[in-house]
């Protein structure tokens, strides 16, 4: 009798010869280029942001926000307008929540900085914490 895990896959479906972590490293280095902010496009951005509340974060290139609500429950709203629209970007937040209080971060960690990505979410942020 022959085991499973004893079969071969057929040539067609054998994974190409390139590795993993070399493929992960060449998405990671075109997504992070096609998103990176000049200097001067950071400057404008983070200014704007901090216009709205938004603070740099020390030691990290990062922006945080923290939001307050009436309750929990639209608070939580909140945070799921935010997720679904995470979701849609593959940029999620990191993010606390206790009763009506949400606490948002926001940098792009396959680079570790900040870029449009950020920016983008922030400026949906604003909008979904007015409804």
């Amino acid at each position: 009798m022959l085991s499973f895990l004893s079969m071969r896959l057929p040539a067609r479906l054998t994974p190409p010869a390139c590795s993993k972590e070399l493929l992960c490293a060449a998405f990671s280095s075109m997504m992070s280029q096609s998103h990176a902010l000049t200097p001067e496009e950071r400057t404008q951005a983070v200014q704007e942001l901090q216009g709205l509340g938004w603070t740099e974060v020390p030691a990290r290139d990062a922006i945080y926000k923290e939001f307050v609500f009436k309750t929990f429950n639209q608070a939580f709203g909140f945070m799921t307008r935010v997720a679904l629209q995470a979701e849609k970007m593959n940029h999620h937040p990191e993010w606390f929540n206790v009763y009506n209080k949400v606490q948002i971060t926001l940098t792009t960690h396959d680079c570790g900085k900040l870029t449009r990505k950020d920016v983008k979410l922030a400026q949906f942020i604003e909008k979904a914490a007015t409804f």
